[in-house]
């Protein structure tokens, strides 16, 4: 069980100007993360140090560092649209400017079911449902007796028509067993199912994309992928029906947006997620994820996780994410 979770928040002042913060998240995920490695506190140092702006080129040099790459793309946004003015809010500051930082409209999202004993998801999920969640998110993959009992259930009282139900197995099946599970829950009209079996496994995962009757959301696979040629090769070789963006892990905005561009090149379907940020890094995503004008839910929390954050402006109303 993850009880905490560690994260790094970068500073930039100018000289003349030590009143002035400007924050980035490096929002290092500890073994789930591609540059989860032991030079990359030394790697932050140096960053802190050398970095400069000025270096067009400074993004592609970071590439094996997803997280830094996002947490300096966040100090960049700030400064370029804030420098030279009063900074109202350091850690939610204006970064796409639009009817969402307005406060006018909202993102839709799902509800994210965590694992856990049968009576505890299903509480989880009368909570969701009870907050007005057209789409839930359902982790699975530990015990699918029981987890194939909870969705049969849910879906018995609730239509696909009134509730989208999507499925994340973080690799917990085999081969064979994913084969057998993608067959059941097509036969409950599931949207989508992430990362049946683990990451790595191209060959086995592009013959389940090709004949599933479920279809199938790369999360994990596009991780510690740096390179454009890379990601294109990727979908080339496994044809996914979706994609599944986490910025800290991808490469930020910038990385994102390759991996959007190559799914959009080849008719893939894709959301964008948080992965577990401050308030500092899910305020980043949360603004750019609007800008993508996606009518598809999308995975973005609010921090209510922690007990230990920065203020927010994010709130959720309904099934849907505000900037207020």
């Amino acid at each position: 069980m993850l009880t905490e979770k560690e994260t790094f928040i970068l500073k930039h002042h100018f000289p003349g100007d030590q009143q002035t913060e400007y924050l980035g998240e490096a929002g290092l995920f500890r073994g789930l993360s591609a540059d989860d490695l032991p030079e990359y506190e030394k790697k932050l140092e140096e960053v802190c140090l050398t970095h400069s702006f000025d270096n067009k080129n400074w993004w592609e040099e970071l590439r094996n560092f997803p997280s830094i790459q996002f947490g300096l793309e966040q100090i960049e946004q700030t400064i370029s649209l804030h420098k030279g003015k009063k900074l109202e809010d350091r850690f939610n500051p204006i970064l796409f400017p639009s009817d969402f930082t307005n406060g006018e409209t909202g993102i839709p999202i799902n509800g994210l079911i965590w694992m856990g004993g049968k009576q505890e998801m299903l509480a989880q999920i009368q909570d969701k449902l009870d907050k007005g969640f057209k789409c839930l998110k359902l982790k699975i993959g530990v015990d699918w007796t029981m987890e194939h009992e909870i969705l049969k259930s849910l879906r018995s009282n609730f239509p696909k028509d009134l509730l989208e139900i999507r499925v994340d197995a973080n690799g917990g099946f085999s081969f064979e067993e994913a084969k057998v599970v993608l067959d059941e829950l097509y036969k409950l009209s599931i949207h989508s199912i992430e990362q049946p079996i683990k990451a790595k496994n191209w060959d086995n995962m592009a013959k389940l994309c090709a004949f599933t009757p479920t279809p199938i959301a790369l999360d994990e696979e596009l991780i510690g992928v740096f390179e454009k040629d890379q990601k294109r090769e990727v979908l080339q070789s496994i044809k996914p029906q979706y994609i599944i963006l986490k910025p800290s892990l991808v490469g930020g905005w910038k990385g994102s947006q390759e991996w959007i561009d190559f799914s959009n090149e080849m008719n893939i379907g894709w959301w964008i997620t948080s992965a577990l940020e401050s308030n500092i890094g899910l305020n980043a995503i949360a603004q750019w994820t609007y800008t993508l004008n996606s009518p598809m839910p999308q995975g973005l929390g609010t921090g209510a996780l922690f007990q230990n954050n920065f203020p927010s402006r994010l709130k959720v109303q309904g099934d849907q994410l505000f900037f207020m």
